[in-house]
């Protein structure tokens, strides 16, 4: 069991839709846990991401069969001592972050990167490092915990 003072790096991806580009794949290598927020697009992808670390994932709405389809709509999931909660779409906030003492939502789907606190809950949405969408940015994110301190990096790749 990790604990608050452990230092821990997640690495946040989302809306891979099938394409998981090897410079994402080369980035994440070393991270202690992986949070996908949706939309993973083919299985081979889960296998992949739980090849370099453990792996919590959701489905997203492209995924609507086989293994991505079996993904639950959302998660919750407690990394580091801290509580993280997964939907795709930040419409679909199904629950109240501070009233279940939820300290970070991750969410997809808008392909548009951004992190903000509200209430002292982290909102933090990758943006999308699959295919590229209008003129959005590839991006994805990590989230260290050191020394139970929550800190968001941000990541885009010149592609």
């Amino acid at each position: 069991m990790t604990t608050a003072n452990t230092n821990i790096r997640i690495a946040i991806l989302s809306d891979t839709h099938g394409l998981l580009r090897p410079e994402v794949v080369e980035r994440i290598q070393g991270v202690d846990h992986i949070l996908h927020a949706g939309d993973v697009g083919d299985p081979a992808i889960l296998d992949t991401l739980g090849s370099i670390a453990p792996l919590t994932a959701i489905r997203g709405n492209v995924d609507t069969s086989g293994r991505c389809g079996s993904l639950p709509a959302t998660e919750m999931v407690e990394i580091g001592g801290r509580t993280f909660y997964l939907v795709h779409s930040i419409a679909d906030l199904d629950i109240s972050p501070t009233a279940a003492r939820v300290q970070v939502v991750v969410s997809g789907h808008s392909h548009k990167p951004g992190h903000e606190t509200r209430n002292g809950v982290l909102y933090l949405n990758p943006g999308s490092v699959g295919p590229r969408r209008f003129r959005l940015p590839i991006a994805m994110a990590f989230l260290k915990i050191e020394n139970g301190k929550l800190t968001a990096e941000p990541v885009t790749f010149d592609l």
